[in-house]
């Protein structure tokens, strides 16, 4: 996340030259692309942080550095 975000909430993710935005809500692809098991593990990474993902965006919105959300392990 960056601190002048935009709607709809997401977060980025970026694999080697490519790259995209996960809507939070829905973890759906609001944008870009990725190979489709690298989507497949962010969407897990994501699902199993959603509520932290939407508080990181608050804060990204309110000009606050995001907390460090733990890796898929």
């Amino acid at each position: 996340m960056y601190f002048r975000e935009h709607k709809p909430p997401h977060f980025h993710a970026v694999y080697g030259e490519n790259g995209a935005l996960i809507s939070i809500e829905t973890l759906g692809l609001v944008s870009g692309w990725l190979p489709p098991r690298v989507m497949g593990l962010v969407v897990e990474w994501a699902s199993l942080h959603k509520e932290e993902l939407k508080r990181n965006w608050g804060k990204a919105c309110n000009h606050q550095k995001p907390d460090k959300i733990e890796p898929l392990k």
